[in-house]
């Protein structure tokens, strides 16, 4: 099995760590992404709730800038 193939990576950057989040069954209830797991059913973890969440159960209410590392031009002569 290729995992890679199998990885929703549209999902995987939707729902990045530091966004905000609501419950839809409980509106209000507001939770930080602790992190995406794409390995696991369901991938979605939240800060202080001990149980994984589907993408459906949420709503996203805010995007925190997600940390990437700068790349740089480097020049090669071959």
């Amino acid at each position: 099995m290729d995992f890679e193939t199998e990885i929703d990576w549209d999902e995987a950057f939707e729902f990045l760590p530091g966004a905000t989040v609501e419950l839809n069954a409980r509106p209000g209830v507001v939770y930080t992404i602790e992190r995406y797991e794409p390995m696991m059913v369901p991938p979605i973890w939240l800060v202080d709730d001990p149980r994984p969440r589907y993408p459906h159960e949420l709503r996203i209410l805010s995007r925190q800038a997600a940390q990437v590392c700068e790349l740089e031009l480097q020049l090669v002569i071959a």
